[in-house]
């Protein structure tokens, strides 16, 4: 099921986008990723919508009142919550649907990438198995190279004035992505433990991206890194981007 529903497909997208760029697959990656980010654009956009009620609820004076009301009675204060929520038409379960989305996605392109960059027999042969009919099987094994990159291995940037040492390039750039994507679509954390919680996932969220762009192929680094890049794009295209969130200001008293 999981070859038929996401790796097939996924696999053979990405061979007709390398066949017509000229056989590139950093750039087949690339146009791959906005395809990606196209179609679940609606959903973005409604977990968007969907944050910034939440945010203006957050503001409200009921939901202060509320919060302080029951502040010690932890399961009249989650029903009064939810019924908040169903009057102001928010799905806080919303927010989770691009990401449960995007982990399939993550999962069959890292297999896709590395079935896809093989050169031993065996393992061409087993990949040859994905390929739709109307796929040429000629386009087989696919040229790896992108840049200073080899997609089927992690990345690293080596420099002839400091030998021995690789620069994990993507890495960064997809940790310093990932925050700033983080920062500007979180709107400011309320008090209490969610406050904490969501500053924690400011924190976590880039660096476990990271962690899997520097250990995993580069051609998921290039994805993750061009998603994030797009992902900003399109938050700013909605007019709703403050980019003061990157900064911490003083509140003032």
């Amino acid at each position: 099921m999981w070859d038929l529903l996401i790796l097939n497909p996924m696999i053979n997208a990405l061979l007709l986008i390398y066949d017509f760029l000229g056989d590139n697959f950093g750039v087949a990656i690339i146009i791959f990723t906005a395809l990606i980010r196209l179609i679940t654009f609606p959903l973005t956009y409604r977990q968007q919508v969907g944050t910034q009620k939440m945010q203006e609820l957050q503001k409200s004076k009921r939901w202060q009142d509320v919060q302080k009301k029951y502040a010690k009675d932890k399961q009249k204060l989650q029903e009064e919550t939810l019924k908040l929520y169903q009057e102001a038409g928010i799905n806080p379960l919303s927010g989770c649907l691009p990401l449960l989305i995007q982990l399939p996605i993550i999962f069959g392109l890292y297999q896709a990438i590395i079935q896809a960059l093989a050169d031993a027999p065996l393992q061409l042969l087993e990949f040859s198995k994905h390929i739709y009919g109307f796929v040429s099987s000629t386009l087989i094994p696919l040229n790896s190279q992108f840049l200073w990159m080899d997609l089927g291995q992690p990345e690293r940037l080596e420099l002839e004035f400091l030998p021995g040492i690789g620069i994990p390039v993507l890495t960064i750039l997809v940790v310093i992505t990932s925050w700033i994507q983080t920062k500007l679509t979180t709107p400011p954390s309320p008090e209490g433990q969610g406050g904490q919680m969501s500053q924690m996932m400011t924190i976590y969220s880039p660096l476990l991206m990271g962690y899997l762009a520097y250990t995993f192929a580069a051609g998921l680094a290039l994805y993750f890194l061009v998603s994030n890049l797009l992902g900003i794009v399109q938050y700013a295209a909605t007019g709703r981007i403050n980019w003061r969130n990157l900064i911490p200001f003083r509140k003032q008293e």
